[in-house]
């Protein structure tokens, strides 16, 4: 499967799936014409990777789950290495999030302040 069938099949762009492919999270053959030639069941594979980066995952922690990108993700039950991964990445996301409400609320007092003078 060529890089444009993969990218339809999967609705991922394929410049993504190279960069998937540079993070060594999928891997291709390539043809004598330097084509890039993907199994089928890298659908499934970029399916999976697009799951976890939904879930707030980043390729470096995908590459993680790099084992078990070509089931069911969905269903299958999480390994105490993707837990630990998955509680560090939203300790993470919760102080960025603390970050920016601080932001926010310092940008506020100053629009108050402002508009009082």
């Amino acid at each position: 499967m060529r890089i444009g069938e993969l990218a339809e099949a999967t609705g991922v762009t394929p410049r993504a799936l190279r960069h998937y492919e540079e993070a060594g999270l999928i891997t291709a053959e390539r043809a004598a014409n330097g084509y890039r030639d993907y199994p089928d069941a890298t659908v499934v594979r970029v399916r999976n990777i697009r799951h976890l980066l939904a879930a707030g995952l980043t390729l470096d922690d995908a590459l993680a789950f790099r084992a078990c990108l070509d089931g069911d993700m969905t269903v299958a039950a999480p390994s105490e290495a993707g837990l630990r991964i998955a509680e560090q990445r939203l300790a993470v996301l919760d102080a960025r999030i603390a970050a920016q409400s601080e932001l926010r609320d310092r940008l506020a007092t100053a629009l108050r302040g402002a508009r009082r003078a």
